[in-house]
């Protein structure tokens, strides 16, 4: 091959949302129903890697996730159309927005099991081409257009995402509350149950809860747009026990939601209705919010705390849930293995391996490129993995 070719890599953090996206007003352009919130997690636990490149001797995009080439799908296809057509409107783009791409992808964390793997995948992807292209600016319209949640994680801490007004979407997109740093004590437990891909993709549920839904329509319009506001003001406050209430809530109506769906989407499993009666149960003997608890689409929870009370919360999700020693990964954190007298006073089935394993991580920050000694393609644009 005669040119150079210009390789670009990235990473982009997975995002949990507190207030929840669900439901789409419009399905190309993948506009929501109602805002959302989310918390941008530590990209040093979990994120997407992404190398992008291109080149006129490519005869057509080819795009690889973890070590398997992907069929075309109108969701990529929408985001690539989109980032070439915006590199068109630049005077001299970095690379020619007409050559074909090779992609390269990879997450350290499960793909399609609830983990939020889409938001950080197409984040990543987006931020990888407009890095590639030089596009500069907010990104956060273009990942929309690869997946709804993905407006989220181009960006780090705490994000609202609002749904906007527009039909052509140009008002939908995220906007950055509070850098990581705002609230430095925070700490999130993932807690997860299932690494598989879920039964009933988001996508799908989505569509069929906004066809069937009556309790969705009445939380887009009645409910979330004051609760939005009420978790703005806490996050801002750093109100733990207003932030965790919302929280738990929204989780809660969410999962309602997707209940009151015609067929219903059922996404919890046992293990994770015991998760959320142990946070319950733990704050309830605090006397305090110790912890609060939200899952997405999947059965996995995601346990926000401060920092002071990880180990105690640790230690009993580990005597509940844990089969094994490898129960904790992520963030080196203590925890206060829990004893009998602890243990005894909770009203919690205890179901050894009902969790796989716990990643401690926190609040983090955005997409980030990486340097060259990090490229999953070669100087052909060949995937090293292939080697």
């Amino acid at each position: 091959m005669s040119e150079e070719l210009r390789l670009v890599t990235c990473t982009a953090p997975v995002n949990i949302a507190v207030i929840k996206y669900w439901g789409k007003r419009d399905e190309k352009l993948i506009l929501p129903i109602n805002d959302s919130i989310s918390v941008t997690l530590s990209s040093e636990q979990m994120h997407a890697k992404t190398t992008v490149t291109a080149s006129s001797t490519f005869l057509e995009d080819k795009i690889w996730l973890n070590k398997e080439l992907q069929a075309s799908s109108s969701r990529l296809s929408s985001c690539l159309e989109e980032v070439r057509a915006k590199a068109r409107q630049l005077e001299a783009p970095a690379v020619n927005p007409d050559w074909k791409v090779r992609i390269c992808s990879e997450n350290n964390f499960p793909t399609a099991a609830g983990l939020a793997s889409s938001a950080a995948g197409y984040a990543c992807l987006v931020s990888a081409l407009c890095q590639l292209y030089g596009i500069k600016g907010d990104t956060s319209i273009l990942a929309r257009r690869g997946s709804g949640s993905a407006c989220r994680s181009v960006y780090g801490g705490f994000v609202h995402w609002k749904m906007g007004e527009r039909a052509d979407g140009e008002d939908s997109r995220a906007f950055q509350l509070h850098p990581a740093c705002h609230w430095p004590e925070m700490r999130v437990l993932i807690c997860v149950a299932s690494d598989t891909r879920k039964k009933t993709s988001s996508s799908t549920g989505m569509k069929n809860s906004v066809q069937t839904s009556q309790l969705l329509k009445y939380r887009a319009e009645e409910i979330v747009p004051k609760r939005t506001l009420e978790m703005i003001e806490a996050i801002k406050e750093k109100d733990f026990s207003k932030f965790a209430q919302i929280t738990i809530k929204d989780s809660n109506q969410f999962h309602a939601v997707c209940q009151d769906t015609y067929p219903p989407c059922v996404y919890l499993n046992p293990t994770s209705h015991q998760v959320s009666s142990l946070v319950h149960q733990i704050n309830n003997f605090s006397g305090r919010f110790v912890a609060t608890y939200t899952f997405d689409a999947g059965p996995n929870a995601c346990i926000f705390l401060m920092e002071k009370d990880v180990p105690k919360v640790l230690g009993l999700l580990k005597y509940f849930f844990a089969e094994g020693d490898e129960f904790v990964r992520g963030e080196e954190l203590p925890m206060e293995e829990a004893t009998e007298a602890e243990t005894s006073k909770y009203s919690v089935d205890r179901i050894a391996g009902g969790l796989k394993y716990v990643i401690c991580t926190r609040p983090g920050e955005g997409p980030e490129v990486l340097a060259a000694d990090q490229h999953l393609l070669n100087n052909q644009g060949e995937p090293k993995f292939m080697q």
